[in-house]
């Protein structure tokens, strides 16, 4: 049977299929100046057939408070946060309708032979997290939090999994920006798109182009979300337990006058800088906090493999909050939240409209991630110095195409990361 071409939109400034124009792409964030109380500021036709595919669909579970529906891809870290939403598809509509709408996947997106005009089957989505910041250039940003997203087609069960950023990949040539394919840290891709006017569009097709070429995996959306912005939903959710593994000081933060600042901000003062320090054990976090130590990979001794557990963790915590937290039961917190979201990333939910991926995905709930590591958690470098996929590894995404995960998972129960 012939490969049907991908389905996804040709034209980049199309409108969203539900009618709505693709919102523009969320500015970064202003000046690093600080924000309230002196905390680092956060950032500011349907292709498939939804609810009515040719297929027969299996049987859903029924909750008349919504309370198991999930918006995985909602907030995303670097990426996503599981927000629990109540209501109707028209109350979710009304809240997700800001929410910039691109296409980020262009040829990695799946084919209709791969199940890609329906909802039916397993949802892989790929999570992406930029840094950008006001005083670097809009296509000088990388994406250091690389999460694929995949949904068995029972709808059930939601896994993580993340890819270090140093992985070695072979990057295609890429006519939007003018780049002409190479070999590099895997992180690097998106910058490869955004350049020369890709933006942060050209930046997303492109990651995704290579991540297809190394494990063979096709998506049914993407999200790309501002880590500045992510702040924002964490504020929303008022603060999240995170457990720390490993003490660390950070890199990036450093009180001044019991403030938290940028260390190029702290600096500026002229005052005396205290180190940001995240002590072992359970403890709430705020935002900025939160934000600051999922971001750590010095100073760990697992280096990236455990800032990607950690990322994962935080992810997990904000889902678990948002479930917990009341949200469930307040129409007015859930439209904070998903405001809070809205403003800080881009979303590709392939040619569906956003309602109707969320509606589909109802069976997910924050206990039900399952945070997966790659290569063991533990460094794999090959004879360029650089990170490689082990054997295991592309196993575990052989697996994902086959949408096998949870056989997979029973058989190697060492890839399960053990964050709480």
């Amino acid at each position: 049977m012939p490969v049907q071409a991908s389905r996804r939109p040709s034209s980049p400034g199309a409108a969203a299929p539900s009618g709505r124009t693709a919102a523009s792409i969320p500015a970064q964030p202003g000046p690093s100046g600080g924000g309230p109380g002196g905390r680092p500021p956060g950032g500011g036709g349907n292709g498939r057939t939804g609810g009515k595919g040719p297929a027969k669909k299996r049987p859903k579970r029924k909750d008349p408070l919504w309370a198991r529906l999930t918006v995985i891809f909602g907030a995303v870290l670097m990426l996503s946060s599981g927000v629990a939403i109540v209501g109707s598809k028209v109350l979710i509509g009304q809240a997700t309708g800001d929410i910039a709408q691109r296409n980020l996947l262009g040829d990695a997106g799946k084919t209709d032979a791969e199940g890609g005009a329906s909802l039916d089957g397993p949802i892989d989505m790929l999570l992406l997290g930029v840094d950008a910041r006001e005083r670097w250039a809009a296509d000088d940003v990388r994406s250091d939090s690389i999460i694929i997203l995949h949904i068995p087609a029972s709808h059930d069960q939601a896994y993580l999994i993340s890819i270090p950023r140093d992985t070695e990949a072979q990057i295609p040539p890429f006519k939007k920006s003018g780049f002409a394919g190479g070999t590099d840290k895997i992180n690097a891709a998106f910058q490869a798109g955004a350049r020369n006017g890709g933006g942060w569009e050209g930046g997303a097709q492109l990651m995704a182009q290579t991540i297809k070429r190394l494990t063979g995996v096709s998506f049914d959306g993407a999200a790309i979300i501002n880590f500045g912005g992510f702040k924002n939903v964490i504020d929303t959710l008022g603060t999240v337990k995170i457990c720390v593994s490993h003490e660390v000081k950070s890199k990036h933060m450093s009180f001044v006058d019991g403030k938290p600042m940028w260390n190029a901000d702290a600096k500026k003062t002229g005052k005396q800088m205290t180190p940001v320090v995240h002590k072992k054990g359970c403890q709430e976090m705020e935002g900025w906090a939160a934000l600051d130590y999922a971001r750590q990979r010095y100073g760990l001794p697992g280096g990236d493999y455990d800032r990607q557990q950690n990322q994962q963790q935080l992810i997990k915590a904000m889902a678990r909050k948002a479930t917990d937290g009341g949200m469930l039961t307040n129409p007015a917190k859930l439209n904070q939240l998903i405001k809070a979201a809205g403003k800080a990333f881009v979303l590709d939910t392939g040619g569906v409209p956003i309602e109707n991926f969320i509606f589909t995905m109802r069976g997910v709930t924050a206990n039900e991630l399952t945070m997966l590591k790659t290569n063991n958690g533990s460094f794999n470098g090959n004879s360029n110095n650089r990170e490689a996929l082990n054997e295991e590894t592309m196993q575990m995404f052989e697996a994902v195409k086959q949408d096998k995960l949870a056989e997979f998972v029973f058989s190697h129960p060492e890839v399960i990361s053990g964050r709480k």
